[in-house]
């Protein structure tokens, strides 16, 4: 992985196994099994602009990951609400309806597990504000701490909620879910990757409590070539 400094662009090697080789292999070869299982939301072809095999299957952050999508935060601005290298998105698109769709991608569980990271007293600030205003929006439990075990998730809710609630833009947050991965030993079925996710939810205090923004997707990558 090479980073792309001031254009939080992150090069990617052609992926070999697990969520990173399927993304790619969808978004550059099989695009139809990505419109097909996101026809809710598309109303039509996706348009990709992440990871492209022209664009070295590059990965996008911060405001870079915006600008690929057609976003421009006019009421409250990253910057103000996460500091730089923030989530780095497996994949982005936009629909027909020119509405963002930013994408977290997994094939096995443990992917799930995260702590927060930062060194940076000034930036642990940041994000504990912003998630926990991200947390009293979506009436999570009070008590539970979104900078452990499930903060990636965390986070994505986070930039979800910063496009859509505090800027007006029609964003959508993709979790797509590969099941049948048997190299990375990850869930065979659906409903194993819904249990996993029914404990995160919990965990988070958000049973039942997700916006009608972030959706789960679920593709089996059996067959798949």
């Amino acid at each position: 992985m090479l980073y792309d400094g001031s254009m939080s662009r992150y090069k990617q090697p052609k992926g070999r196994k697990g969520s990173q080789r399927w993304i790619q292999h969808l978004v550059n070869e099989r695009r139809e099994i990505l419109d097909e299982a996101l026809v809710a939301i598309s109303h039509g072809p996706i348009d990709w602009c992440s990871p492209l095999r022209d664009d070295d299957f590059s990965e996008y952050r911060d405001g870079r990951a915006l600008e690929k999508v057609g976003v421009h935060l006019s009421r409250r601005p990253l910057e103000s609400f996460w500091p730089p290298k923030g989530p780095q998105w497996d994949a982005l698109g936009v629909t027909a309806a020119r509405e963002p769709i930013l994408v977290e991608a997994k094939a096995h569980v443990s992917e799930m597990f995260c702590s927060a990271q930062s060194s940076s007293p000034t930036s642990c600030a940041l994000i504990r504000k912003s998630l926990d205003a991200t947390a009293k929006a979506l009436r999570a439990k009070p008590g539970t701490d979104w900078m452990l075990r499930f903060y990636q998730y965390a986070n994505r809710l986070a930039h979800a909620y910063l496009l859509r609630t505090l800027n007006g833009i029609p964003a959508h947050l993709v979790f797509i879910y590969f099941v049948g991965d048997k190299e990375m030993n990850g869930p065979a079925t659906a409903a194993e990757w819904k249990a996993a996710i029914s404990v995160l939810h919990e965990a988070l205090g958000i049973t039942g409590k997700i916006p009608r923004y972030v959706h789960d997707v679920f593709i089996d990558v059996n067959g798949i070539h």
